[in-house]
């Protein structure tokens, strides 16, 4: 038997619906209390990791538009964007969505490959194949 049932939200002192009656907090509270944990946590994280602070986070947040600084689409409203940063010097670049961190990560912070990628966009393999094929049949 708990020690909480019948007795209201011990935060509020509201009434606690059938799923929280035997818990110390009611639905609303509990969801707060796990929020303010999770931001606790990632703001313990960000500065461990990365020296950054929450305050730092959101003002280069702010400096790059509220967006991805690559895609300029990810705003981070649904998922934080990740804090991106040289894995030689541990120097933060920027704040980028996870598939554009994912894909610097995996282009190994070479700045070739994405010469590379722009040149492939542009002009791509095909394209110059079938050109050549044009030039050598004419």
């Amino acid at each position: 038997m708990s020690a909480w049932l019948g007795k209201p939200c011990a935060d509020c002192g509201g009434k606690k619906g059938r799923a929280y009656a035997r818990r110390k907090f009611c639905g609303n509270c509990t969801r707060k209390k796990d929020k303010a944990s999770k931001e606790s946590l990632w703001a313990a994280y960000i500065l461990r990791t990365y020296n950054l602070t929450v305050e730092d986070y959101w003002a280069l947040y702010e400096f790059q538009g509220g967006k991805c600084a690559l895609c300029q689409r990810a705003t981070g409203k649904t998922k934080r964007l990740a804090v991106d940063h040289d894995h030689q010097t541990g120097e933060i670049r920027g704040l980028l969505c996870g598939t554009c961190n994912k894909i610097v990560g995996h282009a190994r912070d070479e700045a070739e490959y994405f010469g590379r990628g722009v040149a492939y966009l542009v002009n791509p393999p095909w394209k110059r194949l079938r050109e050549a094929r044009e030039n050598v049949a004419a």
